[in-house]
């Protein structure tokens, strides 16, 4: 059997856990305010008058403000100079104030009354009435539309060079809120592994893991779970019916949790049972990919290259090429931070290079259409001297916790 794998139960691995959350230390309004000082130099450098910041992720990260898109326009106008302001409907303005963490001037429009005119007598009211507005990219198109509608005379842009440019470079503090949810789901890793026996569904090892992440200090539970046996792990984001777990299966859990929004992102695939021969050569080739891929990550070097090196080893195995199966056929990775899922990519095309602060997913997961996948995914991120893991990759498909390297 695995090292690691099956053995104990789920109330003994839930009682062994504890709360991991004990010295988070959340973003402050420092921070935050920081953050909006940078977007303006952005803004200032590439001729933007102001930026558009719709209700999500971003409002999230430069405002302190949770706050979740809907049909009704909500956001903020960060101004090249001067302070930032709030567009809202006017029956949510005091819900909208208690969430704010950076105050600012609220602008309510009521239900029959456009937002879009508001927007353009706000930019008025900030001496602006021409020239270039950022729109988030995450906006909806209706109000991106209805803003340009409203204010013909100025120029909408995409805002990626002050979203992107502000979050793809992680401060400290973000560096160890990410590490902190990081190392809490690892520990659900290995609570999980152990839980495996004969019989148990996809469903109740899905089951598991939230109510695991919840015991390590994930308040919300697992932010995700896919949970594959077999056949099934060939399929990158899973299938739609659960499946019971079998002797000498490949196992392959994806999951992750959020600490003060930050995620993690974590997969571990091995085998309940013994491995055969052709589980365990297309293991290791998983795990060198995902060692090329990290080689090449270096300060300066393109997002790209870094998808290229992990390529290249697998071609070298008679891999792909490219996209093909068997081998890869996604991307290598991808940021991470408040989202999942979030600039650069470690795709080919992706130019940007590599620089410090910059955090991202590794996996280049190799598919066998209609036999097995193999995905190792953890994640890294850039310092002066080269990239650096989160959390230390799976170390061999019969040990993958490492537990004898201990």
């Amino acid at each position: 059997m695995t090292i690691g794998v099956g053995g104990s139960t789920a109330q003994i691995e839930l009682e062994k856990l504890v709360n991991m959350t004990s010295k988070v230390q959340a973003i402050t309004a420092a921070e935050l305010k920081q953050r909006i000082v940078k977007a303006q130099t952005i803004m200032a450098e590439n001729n933007i008058e102001a930026t558009y910041i719709n209700a999500g992720t971003n409002l999230y990260y430069f405002t302190g403000t949770r706050w979740y898109a809907s049909e009704r326009m909500v956001g903020a106008i960060i101004p090249q100079q001067g302070e930032i302001k709030y567009i809202t409907p006017f029956f949510e303005v005091n819900t909208l104030e208690q969430y704010m963490t950076i105050k600012g001037e609220i602008k309510g429009w009521q239900e029959h009354e456009s937002p879009y005119l508001l927007f353009k007598q706000t930019l008025a009211e900030c001496g602006i009435n021409s020239g270039q507005i950022a729109i988030d990219e995450s906006t909806a198109f209706f109000i991106a539309d209805g803003i340009k509608k409203a204010a013909p005379q100025f120029e909408l842009v995409d805002a990626k060079c002050v979203t992107a440019g502000c979050r793809a470079e992680k401060s400290d503090t973000e560096i160890a809120l990410l590490q902190q949810a990081k190392n809490m789901t690892i520990e659900v890793h290995k609570a999980v592994a152990r839980i495996l026996h004969v019989g148990i569904t996809t469903q109740e090892v899905t089951h598991f893991i939230d109510q695991a992440h919840r015991k390590v200090g994930a308040t919300a539970g697992s932010y995700f779970c896919i949970v594959l046996f077999g056949e099934d792990s060939s399929y990158p984001h899973g299938v739609k019916s659960p499946k019971t777990l079998a002797t000498n299966d490949i196992v392959l859990i994806d999951t992750g949790c959020q600490v003060e929004g930050y995620n993690s992102d974590i997969t571990r695939t091995y085998v309940f049972g013994e491995p055969n021969q052709r589980q365990r050569e297309m293991w290791l080739f998983e795990k060198l990919a995902q060692k090329a891929a990290f080689d090449a990550a270096k300060i300066g070097v393109a997002c790209g290259d870094v998808d290229v090196a992990a390529r290249a080893y697998l071609a070298s195995q008679n891999l792909g090429p490219d996209y093909e199966t068997p081998g890869c056929p996604h991307r290598t990775g991808h940021g991470v931070g408040l989202d999942i899922h979030e600039w650069p990519y470690l795709v080919r095309s992706d130019r940007t290079p590599l620089a410090k602060g910059m955090c991202f997913s590794n996996e280049p997961m190799l598919v066998l259409p209609n036999e097995f996948g193999v995905r190792l995914e953890d994640h890294f991120y850039m310092t002066d001297s080269g990239a650096k893991w989160f959390t230390e990759p799976s170390y061999s498909i019969d040990d993958p916790f490492g537990y004898q390297q201990t």
